[in-house]
C-alpha cells in the first residue's frame, strides 16, 4: 500500500485508537504527516510506538478532547492542515443505551466543534468514521449506499445517523467543503507485524477479540446467541474487514478528495458475510486448539445476516478488501499473544 499521491499535512482525530493508528501509520507510510488528537480514554499513548515502528516514521500526539474548541484551535492555527480524517468519539452500543447523553456530547457535540474549528482556520477536507449501524437491518442484502436508514435501538448508532446528517447540510450550505463518509461493517485483524492492534479494557464488545480472549484462556467460553437462525450452520453471519484494508480505505478516500468536491459514502467491508461458527473454526486453526463456545437464545433486535456491497468504493475509490477471514483471525491471534506478554 503506496501511493504518496499528493502528501498532505493532516490532522486525525482518535488516531491512538484501533482504526485510527492503523490508519496514521498507513498515511505516514504514503507520505503525509500527521497530527493526532487523542484523549485517550479508549487507548494508549503505546500504539504512538507501534505506529512509529510500522511506518518508520513519528506522528505528533496532542492529549485532548474533541470538543475543546481553543485546543483545535491551538492545532489547526497557521498549520497549513489539508485534511482532517475524524475518528474521535466513543463506540460501545451497550454502553451508549447506559450513558446515551456522554454519546451524543462526545460523538455529535464533538464533530460539531471540530467542523466550527475547520471553518475558523480553513481546512476544506473530511474523511469521518462512521458506521453500518445507520442502516435498516430489515433493508435487502447486500446493502449499498443507497440503503434505507434504519432507526437504531441505541445512541452510538443514532450519533452516527446525526453527523451524517449535519455534514450533508454543511456541503450543502458550503461546496468549498469536500466530505468522506466511510461506513465501516465489523473491523477486525490487527497490523501483520503485530506491532498494533485492538486492546478493550473490560469486557470486548466484538467478536474477534473475545474469541482471542477465550483462546488465550482470559475468559472460559463464547456465549453464541442464537442457534437457530435461517442460515447454513444456525449462527448469526456478519461482514468482518480486516483493520489493515480499512486503513488503505482512508487513504484512498483522501486521495479522492484531494481531486473531487462534494460528499461522498462508501461502504468497507468484506463483501460477504461470515457466520459466527465460521470465525470460531477459523481461529481454531489459527490456534491449532478447540475454542469453548454455548449456543443461547437469541438477542433482540439482532438480524440474521448483514453484509456490504462493496462496489461503489471499487469503481470510484479503485478499494476492494485484500486480507482474508484466515488473514484477519490470524493477526488477532498473534496480537493477542502480544498482548498477553505486556501483563
Amino acid at each position: 500500500m503506496d501511493n504518496k499521491v499528493n502528501a498532505v499535512k493532516l490532522l486525525v482525530t482518535g488516531g491512538a485508537g484501533y482504526i485510527g493508528s492503523h490508519t496514521v501509520a498507513s498515511l505516514l507510510t504514503n507520505g503525509h504527516d500527521v497530527t493526532i488528537l487523542d484523549d485517550l480514554s479508549n487507548s494508549t499513548a503505546s500504539s504512538i510506538r507501534g505506529i512509529e515502528q510500522v511506518s518508520g516514521r513519528s506522528p505528533h500526539l496532542v492529549v485532548g478532547d474533541i470538543r475543546d474548541g481553543e485546543c483545535l484551535d491551538r492545532i489547526l492555527r497557521g498549520g497549513d492542515f489539508g485534511g482532517v480524517l475524524h475518528f474521535a468519539g466513543l463506540k460501545a452500543v451497550g454502553e451508549s443505551v447506559r450513558h446515551p447523553a456522554r454519546y451524543y456530547s462526545v460523538n455529535v457535540g464533538g464533530s460539531i466543534e471540530l467542523l466550527a474549528a475547520m471553518r475558523r482556520h480553513n481546512v476544506r477536507r473530511l474523511v469521518f468514521s462512521s458506521s453500518a449501524t445507520v442502516y435498516d437491518t430489515e433493508a435487502e442484502m447486500p446493502l449499498q449506499e443507497s440503503s434505507p436508514s434504519g432507526h437504531p435501538g441505541h445512541a452510538y448508532g443514532r450519533s452516527k445517523q446525526m453527523v451524517e446528517q449535519i455534514l450533508t447540510d454543511e456541503v450543502g450550505s458550503d461546496p468549498s467543503l469536500a466530505v468522506a463518509v466511510l461506513r465501516y461493517f465489523n473491523p477486525v485483524g490487527a497490523h501483520p507485524e503485530a506491532a498494533l492492534g485492538e486492546a478493550p479494557t473490560g469486557t470486548p464488545n466484538n467478536l474477534v477479540p473475545y474469541i482471542a480472549q477465550v483462546a488465550a484462556g482470559i475468559r472460559p467460553y463464547l456465549e453464541v446467541y442464537g442457534g437457530d437462525y435461517p442460515t447454513p450452520d444456525g449462527t448469526g453471519m456478519r461482514d468482518y474487514v480486516h483493520v489493515m484494508d480499512l486503513a488503505r480505505g482512508h487513504v484512498l478516500a483522501l486521495d479522492f478528495l484531494c481531486a473531487h468536491g462534494g460528499l461522498h459514502k462508501w461502504n468497507l467491508g468484506a463483501g460477504r458475510a461470515y457466520s459466527v461458527l465460521e470465525v470460531v473454526k477459523a481461529f481454531e486453526l489459527a490456534r491449532g486448539q478447540q475454542i469453548p463456545y454455548r449456543i443461547t437464545g437469541r438477542r433482540p433486535g439482532d438480524a440474521a445476516s448483514y453484509w456490504a456491497d462493496v462496489g461503489k468504493a471499487a469503481r470510484e475509490l479503485r478499494w476492494t478488501p485484500q486480507y482474508t477471514l484466515e488473514d484477519m483471525v490470524r493477526h488477532a491471534w498473534a496480537w493477542q499473544q502480544v498482548l498477553a506478554r505486556r501483563v
